[in-house]
């Protein structure tokens, strides 16, 4: 799909507008490249250029990527663009591998998501201009590419990582992309990183970003053993497929970038890292877009101005994000943080010492299954609260993709209730930060009531916050934010989940 106002997309290309960096792509037909409209090569002629919603719709018309401009460090807005939640939650899936592997199809991705295959397919041409497979294809091509030129992988190792399902693979789409080998892109240094360095990437975002805040909410609710932040650097252990590693994420504001290092045996496991990354920090965000919708409101438009880039954090993990929401449930967030913490310490796989590039990352969040087959779970807290972490794990161990994007938000919220302890404000917040549904909002938190209080000067019930918050959609999760915000450090949101909770 070609974007119909070229002349507008022009005067972008001209003047070489960062606003719209990720937000459009120019193909050059008399180059056969495509490019980002930030490219400091000369401005081609008006005549040559057709201009694309994604990547993915450029590369899918035959365009091969610039390697001056390198679309693959693009800001990633292709789910903040189009107003279609399905399609943002399928790209979602997409980043997490549902189309890499020989048994990953786009009916069974579609089938993930609630719809038929053809509709499927027809948001996306709408929406991004290419077919699934195509921007499956594309995210694996740029994904190697931006391995190629930042890191000091083998070339099979990048091959694996990307997701080719061979090296032959690799090497013929970058022959009949570039017309060259893909070592012939790497430019040449000094000397390889030591092999202990790990894998350091830089994911770029749009200005601006309230790094300070983002920090700050995820320093209140570190876990310890799991979590450490320290030197305005966040490190946190993970485990997937049975591996063990670690991850570090730095902020790069002179790259408006965030710096990702990563220690991990599994090199294939390296793009489910990185999209649990930039789902964490939010870094796929079209802030500049959230921030004028929310300040069309005349009260909260001060506090947007006051934290212009304020995020809204995710979490890394979506069982992890689940057991933190529940041990929260009508406590302090020091108290909250001490019950993970001891938590791991009971049921958390530990760390080879060998692992342990920091000396706080001792353990690894446990699984569903550890939780679910646990005779006891050895917390001080109610029998209620420990009965709902047991149901929990056990739906979670039953269901791997429990936490994915299946549906609407009010399916979502649906399906998240009907686990044992699991009242609206636990679901909606599940939903907000481990799901992403960036319209969730749980009304009745007891800091959304009182922010709304301090925004109209009166404390409104849950059901008229909520009819409140009406003009704030589709980006109520922000409008959240903020109203937490607005009260000093973010708080735990003290549940009223008690007097909903499921018998």
């Amino acid at each position: 799909m070609e974007l119909p106002d070229r002349e507008a997309c022009y005067r972008a290309l001209q003047s070489r507008d960062a606003r719209v960096d990720g937000l459009i792509f120019v193909g050059v037909t008399s180059t056969g490249i495509y490019c980002r409209p930030v490219c400091p090569a000369r401005t081609p002629k008006f005549q040559n250029c057709r201009f694309f919603a994604s990547a993915a719709a450029a590369q899918e018309a035959g365009f091969r990527p610039c390697l001056r401009c390198r679309p693959e460090t693009a800001p990633e807005f292709a789910s903040w663009r189009g107003t279609s939640n399905t399609v943002s939650r399928a790209l979602a899936l997409i980043a997490d591998g549902a189309l890499d592997g020989p048994a990953a199809t786009v009916d069974t991705l579609a089938a993930r998501l609630g719809l038929g295959e053809r509709q499927l397919r027809r948001l996306f041409l709408q929406h991004l201009g290419a077919s699934p497979v195509s921007v499956a294809q594309t995210r694996r091509v740029l994904f190697a590419k931006q391995l190629i030129h930042e890191t000091r992988l083998p070339m099979t190792e990048i091959a694996l990582a990307s997701g080719f399902g061979s090296l032959r693979r690799f090497n013929e789409t970058f022959h009949d992309l570039f017309h060259r080998p893909p070592s012939a892109l790497r430019r040449k240094t000094a000397s390889p990183a030591p092999a202990d360095a790990g894998v350091t990437l830089r994911l770029r975002y749009r200005a601006p970003y309230d790094w300070d805040s983002m920090l700050g909410f995820l320093r209140a609710r570190a876990i310890p053993g799991v979590e450490v932040i320290e030197n305005s650097t966040y490190r946190r252990t993970a485990a997937l497929d049975g591996a063990i590693g670690t991850v570090a994420v730095t902020h790069l504001p002179q790259h408006q970038s965030l710096g990702v290092t990563i220690h991990f045996p599994r090199i294939q496991s390296l793009p489910a890292i990185v999209a649990r990354v930039r789902r964490m920090f939010d870094i796929g965000a079209d802030i500049q877009t959230i921030d004028a919708h929310l300040s069309h409101d005349p009260r909260l438009a001060p506090w947007v101005a006051q934290r212009p880039g304020l995020r809204a954090p995710g979490g890394w993990d979506g069982f992890e994000l689940a057991v933190r929401a529940i041990l929260g449930q009508q406590i302090t967030v020091a108290a909250a943080r001490r019950l993970a913490g001891q938590l791991v310490a009971l049921h958390g796989k530990l760390v080879p010492p060998a692992q342990r590039i920091h000396p706080g990352l001792s353990n690894v969040f446990p699984t569903p299954k550890r939780i679910a087959s646990a005779k006891s779970i050895g917390l001080a807290m109610p029998l209620a609260r420990q009965l709902s972490l047991k149901a929990l794990a056990e739906a979670a161990a039953a269901d791997p993709n429990l936490f994915s994007p299946f549906g609407t938000i009010d399916e979502t919220i649906a399906r998240l209730r009907s686990i044992r302890g699991v009242g609206e404000w636990t679901a909606q917040y599940i939903a907000l930060r481990a799901i992403r549904e960036m319209d969730a909002f749980p009304a009745s938190d007891i800091g959304l009531l009182r922010g709304a209080a301090m925004l109209d000067g009166i404390r409104p019930s849950p059901a008229n916050l909520l009819h409140r918050a009406e003009s704030w959609r589709p980006w109520r999760a922000y409008a959240a934010q903020h109203l937490w915000a607005a009260q000093g450090p973010l708080p735990d949101p003290a549940s009223l989940d008690a007097r909903s909770t499921h018998a």
